[in-house]
């Protein structure tokens, strides 16, 4: 055995042990030896992986597809360094361009699915960002068979939340005009004014010259329709609330492969 492979082995041991930092010197005395061989970058990137030092798991992973291009697990680790420094078209390129030397490999398939899955997930949470999290579970994968169910359930859970805005939105004016109206009522009793006398009501851009009674008369069921209205909004509110929380549910069901 050459002084090179008796450092990887004993790189192999301390990385077994969980020893990453002795590990970490193992491979790099044997890369030191013999700097072509692409096994060594390939074990200390996993090292430096277990050890969250993703840029160096990059940097070795590269290296090792640079000096063997048909070693799938250097696509594999590099892949895997790439998703955590949230590198994730980086990793979808990674993964295709090991799939197109080994077509059928299925860590890289499954490490190809949650990269989409990932990505799919940042999209919805940028759209619903007002509205609560449906984030996927990290590191989630969503089978193939399950991926249209999914985009599916965004789209119904992107729709409810535009329903849930423009039913917002209308309560609030709503709740300003029955404010404005209140407060219109209350100026008028303050202010004397004989029962034939004529006023002014507004209507869009318009103005009609009404009595004091019809005015009122106007204001009250005015105010009267805005409370159902504001009662019938709430409800569909809380309706559409209950709404999004289950299908926030069948998400994340549906991304789990539940």
């Amino acid at each position: 055995m050459s002084k090179a492979e008796e450092e990887k082995e004993l790189g192999n041991k301390a990385f077994a042990a969980k020893d990453f930092d002795q590990a970490i010197q193992h491979y790099t005395n044997a890369i030191k030896i013999d700097p072509n061989n692409h096994v060594f970058f390939s074990n200390r990137s996993a090292s430096y992986a277990s050890k969250k030092q993703y840029t160096e798991a990059i940097a070795d992973a590269k290296q090792c597809i640079k000096l063997n291009p048909s070693f799938i697990k250097g696509y594999y680790r590099l892949a895997m360094a790439q998703m955590e420094v949230h590198d994730l078209d980086g990793a979808l390129a990674t993964c295709k361009q090991g799939m197109n030397v080994d077509p059928g490999n299925h860590q890289l398939e499954k490490l190809l699915k949650q990269a989409k899955a990932r990505k799919s997930n940042e999209k919805l949470k940028a759209d619903q960002k007002p509205f609560g999290s449906a984030a996927l579970p990290s590191g989630g994968v969503v089978d193939s068979s399950l991926s249209k169910e999914l985009m599916d359930l965004q789209e119904q859970y992107r729709k409810t939340v535009k329903d849930y805005q423009v039913v917002q939105a209308t309560i609030a004016a709503s709740e300003k005009t029955l404010k404005i109206n209140q407060i219109t009522i209350g100026e008028l009793q303050g202010i004397p004014m004989e029962e034939e006398r004529k006023m002014y009501r507004g209507i869009g851009k318009m103005f009609l010259m009404e009595g004091k009674d019809e005015i009122f008369k106007h204001l009250n069921e005015e105010n009267n329709e805005n409370v159902r209205k504001i009662e019938d909004l709430t409800q569909k509110k809380d309706y559409l609330e209950k709404r999004m929380t289950s299908q926030r549910q069948n998400i994340l069901e549906c991304a789990s492969g539940k």
